[in-house]
């Protein structure tokens, strides 16, 4: 008799009539049990520009296999009263093999909805502790790639209450969209490049109109797949956040 579960034939493209079960006979395949528990983690991130007077924050979350201490850099231009905050995902990694580089990741298909939860409780958690240090006169929320989603997330169902976010190359999380109405957002840009190689043509027409139709403002400019300081400065003088 042939001791494969159903799902394990399904995973390994088995037939049910294959012999392939005979190389299994001895083998039985259990169901595991999940659980989950929670734990304190130490969470990190990087802070440029602080000053003792009042001070727009601007928190900038960054893409797929970044760290916060290099992205961050990305900002350093701007005016001494924005002082930029840079968390970094909870999730790091070598980017080749088992040695080398590290980069970081706001999570993956594999227990989602407790990243979720976990990383938008501790950005609020963040936000408490730096708010308690400096005085913050306004919030600007801004996420790239895919921090873009985390960043979502965080103005929808985060506690923190922001001026301006603005989501970098980035798909919107569909399951948002029937409750972006009720998020702590003031102003929202929508920020491409046209020569994004992550994005064709047609996909970037296809997320300029999703964008919109859901209430962002959008901001094209001629540049690939990062970040343009020309296009982020002018986005905070429209909006008179600096």
């Amino acid at each position: 008799m042939c001791l494969i579960k159903l799902s394990t034939m399904l995973k390994y493209n088995i037939p049910e009539s294959s012999n392939q079960c005979a190389k299994f006979n001895s083998i039985i395949f259990v169901s595991s049990m999940e659980y989950e528990f929670k734990h304190t983690k130490s969470f990190r991130y990087e802070l440029i520009n602080a000053q003792p007077e009042p001070q727009i924050v601007l928190y900038v979350l960054h893409g797929y296999g970044q760290l916060a201490k290099f992205f961050i850099h990305k900002f350093h231009n701007l005016p001494s009263n924005v002082m930029i905050v840079a968390p970094e995902g909870m999730h790091r990694f070598y980017l080749k093999g088992s040695s080398g580089r590290v980069g970081a990741s706001w999570m993956t298909k594999e227990a989602r909805e407790s990243d979720i939860t976990d990383t938008t409780a501790w950005l609020n958690e963040m936000d408490r502790q730096i708010a308690k240090k400096h005085t913050i006169t306004r919030r600007i929320l801004l996420g790239f790639s895919q921090g873009g989603a985390t960043a979502a997330r965080w103005g929808k169902e985060g506690i923190v209450a922001f001026d301006l976010m603005v989501l970098w190359a980035c798909v919107f999380p569909p399951d948002l969209e029937q409750i972006m109405s009720a998020s702590n957002v003031k102003h929202s840009y929508f920020v491409i490049g046209s020569n994004d190689e992550y994005f064709d043509d047609k996909t970037q027409e296809e997320l300029i109109t999703h964008y919109t139709s859901i209430g962002f403002e959008i901001k094209r400019y001629n540049g690939k797949h990062d970040i343009n300081m020309d296009t982020l400065t002018q986005i905070l003088s429209k909006t008179k956040l600096i």
